[in-house]
Parts: structure tokens; sequence; C-alpha cells
């Protein structure tokens, strides 16, 4: 058994090694609980244990796995599926997953469809109430009717 290590980098992110490999894989963006879960018992790893304790050719499996062969993994768990461009169904990781909605949203702007334009304007997208909430600007107070 080698040394403990305390920083493990995978993904072009720094893990913390004294978590346990499920919850510090949660630390890519891009990879949640259950997908940490998946992908460790894809490999055979115990979750529980130490991520800094693990031997050097453990983690490059887990490296390798996680940066080249994620897709493996069945596609309702991946988190870009019939991506627009390709059509092929995708997992992001880290800057990927913030580049991809940068430019979901440009597109949605361009398209000049309902979300685009909300976007656009700074308002809010997803239905949700403007009249109480969400203010900026000079609107201040509450404006009454007339009796």
């Amino acid at each position: 058994m080698g040394e403990f290590k305390h920083i493990v980098r995978i993904a072009d992110t720094d893990l913390d090694g004294s978590k346990s490999v499920m919850f510090a894989l949660t630390g890519i963006k891009g990879i949640g609980l259950r997908m940490a879960k998946s992908i460790v018992s894809a490999l055979g790893i115990d979750g529980r244990q130490k991520l800094g304790e693990m031997d050097d050719e453990t983690i490059e499996k887990l490296r390798k796995f996680v940066e080249e062969d994620i897709e493996s993994l069945p596609s309702w768990l991946l988190n870009r599926r019939k991506d627009p461009h390709t059509g092929k169904d995708l997992h992001l990781l880290s800057k990927d997953v913030d580049f991809a909605k940068m430019v979901d949203i440009e597109t949605m702007i361009r398209m000049k469809c309902y979300r685009g334009i909300r976007h656009a304007r700074g308002k809010k997208v997803r239905g949700q109430r403007t009249r109480s909430t969400g203010r900026s600007g000079r609107t201040v107070g509450v404006i009454r009717r007339k009796k």
C-alpha cells in the first residue's frame, strides 16, 4: 500500500483524498451522487473506501473511465442526451457543462423563441410570477389600485 494522497486530480478537478470515493467524485461538476454510485459499481470499486488510500492503478482506472469511457454507461444516466450538434448521447464534465449551457442560451436568443427573449431581457424564464418578485431597477414599493 502506497502513501496517502490528500489531493487526487481527475477531469481537471482537484478531489479531496480524505473523502470516500463516491462522495469525492461528486466534487466534479457534472457528476452527482447517482452517477458517482454507478461509476463505482461499473468499475467494481468499493465506494466507501477513501480516495486517497486507493492504489495508483485503481485511481488511473477511475480517471480513465471518468474522462473517456463514461458514455459506456446507460444513456438515461448521461446529462446531455441527443446533443443538438452531434446527435449523440454525451456526458459533459467541468467546464464543458457551463460552455454547453451558454451556447444553448445563445442559440435560444438567436432563435428569438420565448425562452430566448426572456433570457435576453433578464426576466424569469420558467413561468415564475413576476408581479411581486424579481424586480430590479427603479421599481420600488407596491402600486395600489384606487377604490
